[in-house]
């Protein structure tokens, strides 16, 4: 996913994606179709909406599935409750999800569904008290939204705007047109500096791991550790023989 969950509203993330004035973009990978232009798959037609729903269902199985698999930093929910909220929208029966998952009773079933639907509550106040909080919030710093392929979520994600900046400013003299003057210690400064240099690597196009090196090493010379840090903090992937790499 590369959106500012920030921006983009639940009525979008249901369908999966967002239109926009040239063409439909996928929010979970953000795969884009142009308007305008008839889509040909297995001998059928398709315009460039109903092309963006097919992209969904053949890359990403559905909506619920893509979202199902994040992980609790993303989702909110335990792995017991992910894996009854997939059982459930399976459409299976109670008695069916009591086998699969080794719940004890059927009422203990009934009781998560009821539980499921007091959060679905709970979220949409809690949506309606942040919209009125940011109302209010206007000299708040705002936080860089965090990239959707991220291997792993936590503290060294919570960066402002300005300190991102600071840390730029500081790591990149000459400006991000410029060398990077060291490669920061410190795991935030790292991810910021990492964020920077994916910018200079085109979405959708594959890369050998020459041209990749080539890239980086105009950035800095130590374009070995870089590359292995662009792939670790899920920037960058690439084939198991490392034949291609691409932003992920």
């Amino acid at each position: 996913m590369k959106y500012d969950m920030d921006e983009v509203k639940v009525e979008q993330l249901i369908k999966g994606y967002q239109e926009q004035e040239e063409y439909f973009s996928c929010l979970l990978c953000n795969h884009k179709i142009e308007k305008g232009i008839v889509y040909m798959k297995e001998d059928i037609m398709y315009e460039a909406e109903k092309f963006m729903k097919l992209h969904i269902t053949i890359k990403h199985d559905s909506v619920f599935t893509f979202f199902i698999e994040q992980n609790k930093k993303m989702t909110g929910l335990t792995e017991h409750q992910s894996n009854l909220m997939t059982a459930f929208y399976e459409g299976k029966g109670d008695k069916e999800i009591q086998a699969e998952l080794e719940i004890g009773s059927i009422s203990t079933i009934r009781q998560h569904r009821f539980a499921l639907r007091e959060k679905e509550k709970q979220a949409k106040v809690f949506l309606t008290l942040m919209h009125l909080l940011k109302q209010r919030e206007n000299n708040a710093d705002d936080f860089v939204p965090v990239h959707q392929t991220a291997t792993m979520i936590d503290d060294r994600y919570n960066v402002t705007e300005k300190e991102q900046q600071e840390i730029l400013e500081k790591n990149f003299p000459e400006g991000l047109n410029g060398k990077l003057a060291r490669f920061p210690k410190k795991q935030k400064h790292k991810i910021i500096v990492l964020r920077a240099i994916a910018q200079n690597f085109e979405e959708g196009r594959k890369y050998s791991e020459k041209e990749l090196n080539a890239i980086i090493a105009e950035k800095f010379d130590d374009f070995v550790t870089l590359r292995r840090y662009l792939i670790e903090y899920g920037f960058v992937d690439r084939l198991a023989d490392g034949s291609e790499y691409w932003l992920k």
